[in-house]
């Protein structure tokens, strides 16, 4: 049986990785992964419109690994639309490298859950193997962080290399052009990001596991001593 210590250092560990768990759920799930502002660039040539009228063909986007949404202004009044990217918009993408940020990770929610289950175990029994003990911790954490900061890396490629937002934002777009002003990374996004930080953290609660904390000292009850006085008695 595990020192209260190591009982409290891995249900802590195990409560970060049901932690990171939820933040790759979360960041898949959402639809805030970029955020930004479009200019209906066919709209402004039409009419020759001038700085002050720019902000009547100014609308925003934003969209996921799955869906997201825009609004276009085009002269003719606000306009909202859903985004899919699947089935067909990933087609005008580079399908590749979405599919790979989505691998990726499911891949780094897989091994968190797998650390997961080693902390689990780490916390209920003494393993009597390395690989089932804080080395293994480390390692599954390790391939966990990885492969999320992969899929977070090969995301910001298709956003800033791939042209990305002006991709989706002019997809079945067969009148309009619509130009990307401004677009950012949002908190969908930094769920990944903490996440993979998330992993380094179970690493350094699983370091102070192996901390000894010194045992307290019980005192001995002090034995009355006889002296020959006594005896007399």
């Amino acid at each position: 049986m595990p020192s209260l210590w190591k009982r409290i250092t891995f249900s802590v560990a195990a409560l970060l990785c049901i932690g990171s768990v939820v933040l790759l759920v979360v960041a898949l799930s959402t639809e805030r992964w970029v955020t930004g502002r479009i200019l209906c660039k066919t709209g402004v040539e039409i009419v020759n419109a001038s700085d002050p009228e720019l902000d009547q063909f100014i609308g925003d986007i934003y969209y996921g690994l799955f869906q997201g949404g825009k609004t276009k202004r085009c002269g003719l009044g606000t306009r909202r639309s859903k985004i899919y990217i699947f089935p067909k918009l990933v087609q005008t993408l580079n399908s590749g490298l979405h599919m790979m940020v989505i691998l990726f990770l499911l891949v780094a929610m897989g091994f968190a859950l797998v650390s997961l289950s080693f902390c689990i175990y780490n916390a209920r029994k003494v393993p009597y193997q390395s690989i089932k003990g804080h080395k293994g911790l480390y390692l599954w954490n390790f391939i966990a962080a990885l492969f999320g900061a992969l899929g977070v890396l090969c995301f910001q490629a298709a956003m800033r290399c791939h042209r990305l937002t002006e991709r989706v934002a002019n997809f079945r777009e067969n009148l309009f052009i619509l130009s990307v002003l401004e677009d950012s990374l949002n908190w969908s996004f930094w769920l990944g990001v903490g996440s993979i930080l998330t992993h380094f953290a179970i690493c350094g609660v699983v370091a102070m596991s192996r901390i000894k904390l010194p045992k307290p000292e019980l005192k001995k009850p002090e034995e009355p001593t006889i002296s020959a006085l006594d005896l007399l008695y």
